[in-house]
């Protein structure tokens, strides 16, 4: 859409413009949902035990063991400004509590997330 600048200093079109970041996302709401309605019209019908299901669980982990191992290593933004040392002591901890509390993720990566902020705060302040 072309703006065009009044005499007055206003855009025009810009009532035009307004209506765009809505149906973008309502389309993108309809998309999802279309696909959240069809996973959860074909979960009867999946065998949780298959040997398709338990290879499509494996390909999951090690895409998230892979995003972990990058992250560690090959980090990007603000977490390539910590040190390596304090990423992979933050992964330790973060297995650890994993283990600990019975497999639970979300302890698992609050305690790893919490464990990388304290490192960094107390180094910095240490500095």
């Amino acid at each position: 859409m072309l703006e065009v600048l009044n005499l007055n200093g206003t855009l025009e079109g810009m009532k035009d413009t307004a209506f765009w970041p809505y149906a973008l996302m309502i389309v993108g709401a309809l998309v999802t949902y279309f696909w959240r309605g069809l996973g959860v019209a074909l979960s009867g019908r999946i065998d949780a035990g298959s040997p398709l299901f338990e290879w499509v669980a494996c390909v999951a982990y090690a895409l998230l063991a892979g995003l972990i191992a990058r992250m560690i290593v090959l980090p990007n933004g603000p977490l390539a400004d910590t040190a390596a040392a304090d990423r992979i002591a933050a992964a330790v901890i973060a297995l650890a509590i994993f283990f600990l509390a019975r497999r639970n993720i979300g302890l698992g990566v609050g305690a790893g997330a919490g464990a990388l902020v304290l490192i960094t705060l107390g180094r910095s302040w240490l500095v």
